[in-house]
């Protein structure tokens, strides 16, 4: 596991600023007046909207407990998270993003889930994939555990990469910038791959399929090494050849992927399955997923969220049975059928509902080498600052090296924050 490098002070300042002005609506309630246990969770944007009937299941099992969702949007999330831990008033259980787990473990707001573990073998971390596993971390406490994941694959049209040679998907970098410049040869209009050059941990995913270190054994920014700077030339030569569009073309992905295939490969998360199944029927056993081709590894980026217990709630023992509850496997199916989120839970992954489609192999298998972009809370801003500098090199033709060089600067400015 990583060493997470975020310092406690930095958080503490900024609870301590705000200003304590009385109970927070959706706060932890205890009993109510027919004996029952109310539970408050708080759930974050479209997944709050199902959240109450997953809630349903448990209080059939736990006629003892309601269950309270309190849907709060992303963007306004953080900061009704930080006047909960300031005023020690909040939900029991909280849908947490990945990278938010360091500032609020930091700010002690989370309680250490491995006491409970021998209880509820649910939330034993070896039950889940090491990745997913390793958002949860506070130094040596697990502050939460896995709910559901997503990760990076190869979307691709199958037939138009027939027509080009490959009558599987491009399993190495030098292959799939072969089928990108072949399919970019067909003609005018026409493109290979769409890399999505808003997408802030393209870059590093890359980096790291080519061995690059992100950061230091102290920290330190790792940008501007040979392996990076090369990831960064790689992903650049797409736009220089030709091979992706430098521009927005005026139409979402799925109408490019369709059709003609004006863009017949792009990475993308499994969301894109249904979307691809609802609007573009007329390709139907012409498009498949696969594992990201391989430089010195395949490695692509983890996301999702985790459950965490509010450290202050005044329910544990019931906020803690619930975590555990929607940490079985089956609990995690039912899920994914409502959301098309993915499972966190390995052993949700031997369900005939992942093991006979197709779609969805390749994230199963994408999973076992899939990382979370560092957690750390200075994270954000150096991906912004990433998408800057890469903006500058392949619509302004800046050099590479020297663009890396001023990032990784910028960076370690970043990181001493």
């Amino acid at each position: 596991m990583k060493k997470h490098w975020f310092k406690k002070s930095m958080v503490t300042s900024m609870v301590g600023a705000l200003v304590l002005s009385g109970a927070l609506a959706g706060c932890s309630s205890g009993s109510n007046e027919e004996g029952k246990t109310t539970l408050t969770v708080w759930g974050m944007g479209e997944e709050a909207k199902s959240l109450p009937k997953i809630a349903e299941e448990f209080e059939k099992e736990n006629p003892k407990i309601d269950v309270k969702v309190q849907a709060l949007p992303w963007d306004q999330a953080h900061d009704k998270l930080l006047t909960a831990v300031a005023s020690k008033k909040g939900p029991d259980v909280i849908q947490m993003g990945t990278t938010w787990i360091p500032e609020f473990g930091a700010a002690g707001a989370l309680k250490d889930l491995t006491p409970f573990v021998k209880d509820h073998p649910e939330l034993d971390p070896k039950n889940f994939f090491e990745g997913s596993v390793e958002t949860t971390k506070y130094e040596d406490k697990m502050v939460g555990v896995p709910w559901y994941i997503d990760t990076r694959v190869l979307y691709y049209r199958t037939d138009l990469l027939e027509e080009a040679g490959y009558k599987e998907a491009p399993k190495t970098w030098e292959e799939l910038k072969d089928a990108a410049d072949k399919l970019a040869d067909r003609g005018k209009g026409k493109y290979g791959i769409s890399i999505d050059a808003k997408e802030q941990s393209l870059g590093f995913m890359f980096a790291r399929q080519n061995g690059a270190e992100l950061l230091g054994p102290d920290n330190e920014a790792k940008f501007n090494d040979p392996k990076f700077v090369e990831s960064i030339e790689y992903l650049n030569s797409f736009f220089e050849d030709g091979a992706t569009p430098k521009d927005d073309l005026g139409i979402d992905i799925i109408q490019a992927f369709r059709g003609d295939g004006i863009l017949p490969m792009f990475i993308s998360g499994p969301w894109m399955i249904k979307l691809i199944n609802d609007q573009a029927p007329d390709i139907e056993g012409k498009w498949s997923t696969a594992v990201l081709p391989a430089k010195e590894n395949n490695i692509s980026t983890l996301g999702g969220s985790n459950l965490s217990v509010f450290e202050y709630t005044k329910n544990e023992k019931e906020a803690v049975k619930f975590a555990a509850f929607m940490s079985k496997a089956e609990t995690q199916i039912k899920w994914m059928e409502m959301t098309n989120s993915l499972p966190a839970a390995q052993k949700a992954w031997e369900d005939e509902s992942l093991t006979g489609n197709e779609y969805y192999k390749a994230f199963g298998e994408q999973m076992k080498t899939a990382q979370p972009v560092p957690v750390i809370k200075q994270w954000e801003e150096i991906s912004q600052s990433y998408l800057k500098s890469f903006e500058r090199i392949y619509r302004g033709g800046a050099d590479v090296q020297k663009e890396m060089d001023a990032f990784d600067k910028k960076s370690e400015e970043i990181l001493k924050k």
